[in-house]
């Protein structure tokens, strides 16, 4: 009962209103103090609810104790571990005594010296956001202004900070009221000097920007000319200099804490400009002189800078600025088009990598095509983006944000919401402790870039981002992501898989080994050897890959056989990505109609296309050969000439699987009398286009390819649409059937029995006009003994 009745609080009332208060109080931009949206902090709502009762050591057995006043005066600190009850039994003096000691367990690592002197409430949630923005910026504009509309418009930062105005975020007379209740804090922008831009550009090329301010306008509309996407007027210089000033000072109040993130709205756009050369509506490159004057004026305390560059074009510039810097991470999402995309070139692609010391530092995510969207860009971001900036753990982030990715852009021709835009902006919060600048590069559409900006401002000033309707990645962003996650590997212990390293180890591909492997079976099995081919221009690439049985000339039914190589599947280790025999499969379903074949007595010949020619042994990944398709019709026109044309064959069946029938396709349309010879022709489609066999010389060729076709579709592919406005797919795809199978080795293997009929239908009606001598030794299989022909 003594006990119970000597009690104190631990939490709740223990926290007393204190007469003589001092909190680290922090200042909003306008000097207001709030604690939890009160005036006074000491009135906040206990965190852990009901007090938390226990018993205390008499007075007698107090450690150090205090006078009674300091006692009152001051809040009382938690016990540092919980003592045993008094009434079990067990309690001892000693317990009572302990009662100052830790609440952690006795062999936790927790150092009692941290948090000793803890800051309460949010100190950096308190700050406010900053916006940097300027009206003399937009006094960069044409000269003699065209009847189009230049892409890069001086309204572009306008119509952005009129909308964040709209919204109430800016303490401006054209705002909206009521405000939010922390409004941006409006961050100066001043002329960048030269001593800062020559940190990243060399003196000449200062001197031929600010040269331009004393030009005559025919001779800026003539400089226009001689400069790669750029125009120019006489206060072009001065904007310029405005926009890099203003880069800077966003970045230096974000990382000296004076705001506790930043957004940019400035203009001329920098990220193509480079040390040399002004580009791509760029002459200072904003981005890359503000990140070399924080590392230069702060030193160590932001020293590693990551810069995001989302732009739908990639940034050459950054990139060039910072590719042998090893505290420089750049990372750039953009579209690639294997270089075709402005700025063009390799630069962009996904093995350059930096250099140097910077070796490793610079990760480019080149999408292959326009359209990409919000879950392309969520998946790269996920998988790719966060991890490695975790990984780099920087002192600041710089955002190199273009919104020309957005929906509605044409220029940009992408499809990234605004929501996607306040999701990757979140993502990056997490980094740096906050610590992120947002710097505005390109953008076309009004609507899109001030939307965007909105999104993205909004959450950096703590507004949860919106759902997102769309996260499923295409496949192409899916083979793009995945393709830098391996290249980026070897530099981040983050990224799987991990691309082998003994590059000196690998010899042969595994196709080239499957292809010896078939070459040797079919050969025991039915005798089927190689054909020469005697171009050279395709001699090498097809050496091997065409096999044919001995009686190719003599008249039999002749399946000629155009495929990709096997399918292999194999599950490689999740981290080591080395793929080990046990746990790979091979689907090689043509000997099962080359056995067929064989087995009724008809000829065949087996053509491969390859998708890479091996010219010497390596490690390194590769992409299907651009001119396959090319080298496929020349093979596909080569062996009819001279092997098929002119034998007695009689009956001509071409069966094409996957990309490999673009040789039939090609040779149907551009040889006028074959189709006199070939009797049938089969394909089978899982992901390719589905080819089309039309004439404009011969009309009727589609009507003859409608007839005498079997064209298998997965029932995946795109030609199935099902919209009601749609017409049915026309007869110049020949005859199709939708298959209830996805990948082509599991359509070869269903229908094969359609196949097969289908063929023995067209072939074997010949038979009843012959003689029984005659037939017998044509429908037999191959013998061993019979010989081999080559052309001469």
């Amino acid at each position: 009962m003594a006990a119970e009745e000597d009690e104190d609080t631990v939490m709740g009332e223990a926290v007393t209103h204190n007469p003589n208060p001092t909190p680290l109080q922090h200042l909003t931009h306008d000097g207001a103090s709030h604690s939890n949206g009160r005036s006074d902090p000491w009135f906040n709502t206990p965190l852990l609810g009901p007090s938390l009762k226990l018993p205390v050591q008499p007075a007698a057995r107090v450690r150090n104790p205090q006078p009674a006043a300091a006692a009152d005066n001051h809040t009382m600190s938690p016990p540092k571990s919980l003592p045993k009850s008094a009434d079990s039994g067990d309690a001892t003096a000693e317990d009572f005594v302990q009662l100052n000691d830790s609440l952690v367990e006795e062999n936790s690592d927790w150092s009692e010296g941290e948090d000793a002197v803890a800051i309460r409430g949010l100190p950096i949630a308190q700050l406010p956001s900053g916006l940097c923005y300027d009206v003399q910026m937009r006094y960069h504009c044409e000269v003699r202004p065209t009847a189009d509309v230049h892409p890069e418009d001086p309204r572009r930062i306008y119509y952005i900070y009129k909308e964040l105005c709209r919204a109430g975020l800016v303490d401006d007379p054209e705002s909206s009221r009521p405000l939010v209740s922390r409004p941006m804090k409006r961050i100066s922008v001043r002329n960048a000097t030269e001593e800062e831009i020559s940190l990243v550009h060399t003196p000449d090329h200062f001197a031929f920007v600010e040269s331009t301010k004393d030009m005559t306008d025919d001779e800026l509309i003539a400089l226009e000319h001689t400069r790669d996407s750029i125009y120019f007027n006489k206060l072009t210089f001065a904007s310029s200099l405005l926009s890099v000033g203003g880069a800077i000072e966003t970045c230096l109040a974000v990382a000296t804490r004076k705001v506790k993130n930043a957004i940019a709205v400035i203009r001329p756009p920098g990220h193509h400009a480079e040390h040399d050369k002004t580009m791509g509506f760029c002459l200072f490159n904003n981005v890359s002189v503000a990140a070399r004057v924080c590392q230069k004026q702060l030193g160590d305390k932001c020293r590693k800078i990551l810069i995001l560059d989302w732009d739908v074009h990639h940034g050459n510039g950054i990139q060039k600025a910072f590719y042998d810097d090893p505290n420089v991470l750049y990372i750039s999402l953009h579209v690639y088009q294997d270089g075709k995309f402005y700025p063009g070139g390799d630069e962009g692609d996904w093995d350059h990598c930096g250099t140097g010391a910077g070796y490793g530092r610079n990760v480019n995510i080149p999408w292959p095509s326009q359209g990409m969207g919000d879950g392309d860009y969520m998946y790269a971001f996920q998988q790719v983006v966060m991890p490695i900036a975790q990984e780099f753990d920087p002192d600041l982030v710089i955002v190199a944000s273009g919104f020309d990715a957005a929906v509605g852009d044409e220029l940009g021709g992408c499809f990234v919401t605004p929501t996607c835009y306040a999701h990757m902006t979140h993502m990056l919060m997490t980094l740096a402790n906050g610590k992120v600048a947002v710097c505005l590069e390109g953008g076309y559409n009004f609507r899109s870039i001030s939307k965007s900006a909105l999104a993205v401002t909004k959450t950096l000033m703590g507004d949860p981002p919106d759902r997102l309707h769309s996260t499923f990645p295409s496949k192409l962003a899916t083979t793009t992501v995945r393709r830098v996650m391996m290249i980026q590997s070897q530099f981040w212990s983050c990224m799987y898989p991990k691309t082998p390293q003994e590059g000196g180890l690998w010899t042969d591909r595994l196709h080239d080994v499957i292809r010896a492997y078939q070459s040797k079976q079919l050969y025991e099995n039915y005798k089927l050897t190689s054909l020469y081919i005697y171009r050279t221009a395709i001699s090498r690439s097809f050496e091997n890959q065409v096999l044919a049985t001995p009686n190719y000339y003599q008249r039999n039914p002749l399946l000629v056989i155009f495929h990709d190589p096997p399918e292999i599947m194999g599950l490689p280790h999740p981290v080591t990505n080395k793929l080990e025999a046990h746990n790979c499969w091979l689907a090689d379903s043509m000997k099962d109609y080359i056995g067929w074949a064989v087995g009724k007595g008809y000829a065949v010949m087996d053509v491969n296309i390859p998708k890479h020619v091996t010219v010497e042994p390596s490690g390194k990944y590769e992409d299907e050969e651009e001119n396959r398709p090319t080298a496929t019709e020349e093979l596909a026109a080569y062996l009819w000439d001279n092997y098929i044309e002119p034998n007695e064959a009689t009956e001509i069946f071409f069966l094409g699987i996957g990309n490999a029938f673009y040789g039939v396709a090609n040779l149907l349309i551009n040889r006028d009398t074959l189709y006199k010879r070939v009797n049938g022709v089969v394909s089978f489609v899982a992901e390719n286009p589905v080819r089309a066999i039309a004439s404009h010389t011969q009309v009727w060729l589609s009507r003859w390819y409608k007839d005498n076709s079997l064209v298998f579709v997965s029932h995946t592919h795109g030609v199935w649409n099902t919209d009601e406005n749609r017409r049915k797919p026309s007869k110049r795809y020949g005859h199709l059937i939708q298959s209830s199978r996805t990948g082509l080795s599991e359509m070869l293997m269903h229908h094969k029995d359609e196949v097969f009929q289908w063929i023995e239908d067209r072939a074997d009606p010949h038979e009843s006009e012959e003689t029984e001598e005659e037939k017998q030794p044509r429908r037999s299989p191959t013998k061993p003994g019979e010989a081999f022909a080559k052309p001469t």
